[in-house]
């Protein structure tokens, strides 16, 4: 149905529902001719007479009030409807799907989420937890979190999270009987605990860098995980040598129970990024969220 017809439609409502003219053309914000040229329109459209005109009244025929019946609902529906979208926009709802490490959900996500959430009850927020490099888009997630150089240059990132560092640690057994690595590449000497990524298929290469020069060492040893706290606690069990985030191995380094390594082999890096399509049209619930997850330090 063309767009004209909907709004005789709405035209016929109002006069039928007012059973005035005058009213009607106040109600619509026209003149009474102009309703009047319309609803004649109407009809001679329909090929039925909708209306009874007298010069102290309008009442709908049975033509009219059968129409009145059927469509006025309808309408009513459709305005309802309009209503409750209008309210989402003034409350913000639905549910946003990102996809990022352990650590970064546990570190970077949970402390900011746990207040926006009470704010925004009726926004839900699933958490998918992976270390590989998945392709959000294929996948239906909303946003991803990974360090900086790590997002695709065709995605917009938002920086969550400050710079981090990289700690190279053990337990004070491990090295019992093991000299403290003073090099990379004297960690191929040495039981490392690898992480995992299940996108690549193969294991973590550590990086470091010093100087200027940067540096990769595929590393080897009795064990293998594909997240952060698991390799915590290896290392603290004294099963190897772990490549873990500063911050997590920080309350343990204070306290004795782990000894770090190659601490000057272990430079700034870009902190979290939340990233999302380009092309992506945002909702009110998904830019909340941002602004809520952005770093201001």
């Amino acid at each position: 149905m063309h767009r004209g017809n909907l709004n005789d439609l709405l035209a016929f409502l109002a006069v039928g529902q007012e059973r005035s003219f005058t009213k009607a053309a106040a109600k619509l914000g026209v003149s009474q001719s102009a309703l009047s040229h319309t609803i004649r329109g109407l009809e001679e459209r329909l090929g039925l007479r909708l209306l009874t005109r007298t010069t102290r009244s309008v009442s709908p025929t049975e033509a009219g009030e059968r129409l009145l019946h059927t469509i006025g609902p309808r309408f009513e529906e459709i305005e309802a409807e309009l209503a409750a979208l209008s309210e989402l926009r003034e409350k913000p709802a639905g549910t946003i799907r990102i996809t990022a490490t352990d650590y970064a959900a546990d570190t970077i996500l949970w402390p900011k989420l746990t207040k926006f959430l009470r704010q925004y009850p009726d926004i839900k927020t699933e958490i998918i937890i992976d270390y590989g490099l998945t392709d959000i888009v294929a996948e239906r997630f909303d946003a991803g979190v990974r360090s900086g150089e790590q997002v695709a240059n065709d995605m917009i990132a938002v920086r969550i999270g400050p710079d981090m560092r990289i700690a190279v640690v053990g337990a004070p057994s491990y090295f019992e009987m093991r000299s403290e690595p003073k090099r990379p590449q004297e960690l191929i000497g040495h039981n490392c605990i690898n992480l995992r990524l299940p996108t690549r298929g193969g294991l973590y290469a550590w990086e470091f860098g010093k100087d200027g020069r940067e540096l990769k060492v595929h590393v080897d040893g009795q064990l293998v995980f594909n997240g952060t706290f698991q390799m915590l606690n290896a290392a603290l069990a004294g099963f190897g040598l772990a490549y873990v985030p500063e911050d997590v191995a920080q309350p343990h380094l204070a306290e004795g129970r782990l000894t770090r390594v190659l601490e000057d082999w272990c430079p700034p890096y870009s902190g979290y990024h939340l990233y999302h399509p380009s092309r992506r049209q945002s909702s009110a619930a998904f830019t909340l969220l941002v602004d809520a997850l952005r770093h201001r330090g």
